[in-house]
């Protein structure tokens, strides 16, 4: 199986389709087609009829609202203007202005898309390095897959004991510090560096309390937002799902207040939530297939075996899925990776005592952060790629994330070292 996956992922066949064929192939060499039955009933079970799903589409379609209500353009140029006398003050209101989207998308591909348009060309104009531009905004457009709310947080939990809650809770304030770590390293690059991050002449055709009004007064839709997604959800008010479309519902109203709206671009945002909803589903019906073969052919049983029979210490053994979760994030996206990784990793993990749960998953979701900046699939590179004038190579973009891969490392260490840092906000909210 796996062989044929690495085989079907170099040839450039769609990932859904990969997993999904690998599973039929696999029953068709073996001559047990009859487990496609079981596998089709389970697909039926975990996937049409997880209704924590829903979420993923709702989130999608409160992000191309919001995107469309033209709040974050607002934004960055009210900060981009106001930091302008900072050293480093466009990179540093890139990061800001990420990690405030981050807390209201989730979306990877919106937000690299979005700060790509605004501040690449600016900062390159303003003379920052291209590799120093490009890295920024790639690595700061991927804190949405661990700030909440996000849909790799959705789907862990929807596939672990763990509550979408809990999840949310406990990677609020790991997202937030490698965020902040962003915006510290490009600061004390850009001191230590001024020819990658060279000093930018304020405007003053607007004044600096006409500047903080405007950013105040922007900031308010998206904060809630927030409120509303995540006060509901971690106050125990509202589902996941609900949560989701309160947040949808809140970003078309921001829209409409803000006379944004457009049947046009209301039926291009239904559309690009389908294609992306289908997308990320695909990939789930195909990983339950795979990991549905997987388990019932005894490949699932046999390597959780051959882990239990290494008899390591639990931070070697944790240590090595880390290193596993890297590696897999060079070749596949996080979505495959969940779903392939968390039948063999979890019930291991749960065996143990003195391993929090919670802090596993979290732990799992900062590496996973490295599986849209690692070459050679690293999607934000592609993303990047995509919007990026002629004069930003690619290896500006590569070596432009390598630093903030090295950050997301020590991170990890740092959640590894203290676990605090994920369990405490969730038993504050959720320990009765």
């Amino acid at each position: 199986m796996f062989s044929l996956l690495v085989l079907g992922l170099f040839m450039g066949h769609p990932l859904a389709f990969v997993l999904g064929g690998t599973a039929v192939l696999t029953t068709v060499i073996l001559g047990k087609t009859m487990v496609l039955g079981i596998v089709i009933n389970r697909i039926f079970g975990e996937v049409l009829d997880n209704f924590v799903l829903i979420a993923i589409p709702l989130f999608i379609l409160m992000a191309r609202f919001l995107s469309d209500s033209g709040v974050t353009d607002r934004m960055f140029e009210a900060l981009r203007l106001l930091m302008s006398r900072v050293r480093g003050g466009l990179a540093l209101a890139v990061v800001f202005i990420s990690i405030l989207l981050a807390a209201t998308t989730g979306i990877i591909g919106a937000s690299i898309t979005v700060m790509g348009v605004m501040a690449l060309r600016p900062m390159l104009q303003y003379g920052y390095a291209p590799t120093l531009t490009s890295g920024v905004i790639a690595a700061s457009g991927c804190l949405g897959i661990l700030i909440p709310p996000s849909i790799m947080l959705i789907l862990m939990a929807s596939y672990s004991p763990l509550s979408v809650g809990e999840l949310f809770a406990g990677s609020m304030i790991p997202g937030i510090l490698l965020g902040l770590s962003y915006a510290l390293y490009v600061y004390v690059i850009s001191v230590l560096r001024p020819d990658l991050a060279p000093a930018v002449e304020p405007d003053e055709k607007i004044s600096r309390p006409a500047l903080i009004r405007m950013l105040l007064v922007e900031a308010v839709p998206p904060l809630v937002l927030i409120l509303g997604i995540l006060g509901t959800l971690l106050a125990g008010i509202a589902t996941a799902t609900e949560a989701s479309a309160i947040g949808a519902g809140l970003a078309l109203l921001i829209v409409i207040v803000r006379g944004r709206f457009k049947w046009a671009t209301f039926y291009s945002a239904m559309l690009e939530t389908g294609r992306t909803s289908a997308m990320i589903l695909f990939i789930v019906v195909g990983a339950t297939a795979f990991t549905g073969v997987f388990n019932i052919t005894g490949g699932l049983r046999a390597t959780q075996e051959l882990i239990r029979a290494m008899d390591m210490e639990p931070w070697l053994l944790i240590t090595m899925m880390m290193i596993i979760i890297f590696i897999l994030g060079a070749f596949l996206d996080w979505t495959g990776i969940v779903l392939l990784s968390f039948p063999i990793f979890l019930p291991i993990i749960q065996e143990m005592p003195e391993v929090s749960l919670l802090w596993f998953v979290v732990l799992m979701a900062v590496v996973l952060q490295t599986s849209f900046l690692t070459p050679p699939f690293g999607y934000a590179l592609f993303y990047l790629r995509a919007i990026a004038p002629k004069e930003v190579r690619t290896g500006h973009i590569i070596r432009g994330v390598l630093p903030f891969i090295a950050l997301i490392v020590l991170m990890c260490i740092f959640v590894a070292l203290f676990p605090a840092l994920v369990t405490w906000l969730p038993d504050v909210l959720y320990t009765k």
